[in-house]
């Protein structure tokens, strides 16, 4: 396992996952993860189909907010409908022992995986910097965040999500280390425009507050006549 992990052996790796001395004495969890997860990729693919449904009937939202929010939706639907039972074919070939299936179906459920968490990833973090920039930019907002441009960030979030995802086929260990890296990145990302936009909305609550309270105190004052 030390050399394996060390040298990043494809092949060691396939094998430390589609075999029976690992996951021989695990069946009883697997199959209840089978159908945890088939529960799951029923309710996704339901719901982001809902969402999608309601977004297009959605006229008040900004078009690249809306576009945005499409990808997210677009990006979990897939989610359950290609990476959910690509999981559960891994788990279902590893319980009945079927090793020629589990290699590829380990490799298609752990890129299509990867691909589509970190889109979903990568979008969330896209929406959080929309907003505060929504919330900074006031009427220049809509000027510079346009469809085009929002059609253009959502492809290249695409193509960095498939380049990554794909050298697992060269070394897995590199696309889990990129993975955590970008993971970590992107919620420091969020976490910072999302506490922006906060602190932005109290001092904003807070003038407000304070132009009300002068207001009333000068009602208060008596007019000398």
């Amino acid at each position: 396992m030390a050399n394996f992990t060390a040298n990043g052996n494809q092949k060691g790796y396939e094998k430390l996952f589609c075999s029976s001395e690992l996951t021989g004495r695990t069946n009883k969890q697997l199959i209840c993860l089978i159908v945890v997860n088939i529960f799951l990729s029923i309710t996704a693919s339901l719901g982001n189909t809902l969402i999608l449904i309601a977004l297009h009937k959605e006229s008040f939202l900004h078009p690249p907010s809306k576009l945005l929010f499409r990808c997210l939706a677009t990006t979990d639907l897939c989610a359950g409908i290609i990476a959910e039972p690509l999981v559960v074919t891994y788990w279902m070939s590893v319980v009945t022992q079927r090793w020629n299936i589990c290699r590829y179906a380990q490799a298609s459920s752990f890129v299509a995986g990867h691909v589509l968490c970190s889109v979903s990833l990568l979008t969330l973090t896209a929406i959080s910097v929309d907003r505060l920039l929504a919330l900074l930019l006031g009427l220049r907002y809509k000027e510079l965040v346009s469809l085009k441009r929002t059609y253009a960030s959502i492809t290249v979030l695409w193509i960095v999500s498939i380049v990554d995802s794909t050298m697992y086929f060269q070394n897995y260990l590199t696309t889990l280390k990129y993975g955590y890296i970008g993971a970590l990145l992107l919620i420091v990302i969020s976490i910072f425009c999302y506490a922006k936009i906060i602190l932005t909305l109290r001092r904003h609550q807070n003038r407000v507050h304070n132009q009300v309270q002068q207001v009333e105190q000068n009602r208060k004052i008596p007019l000398n006549i």
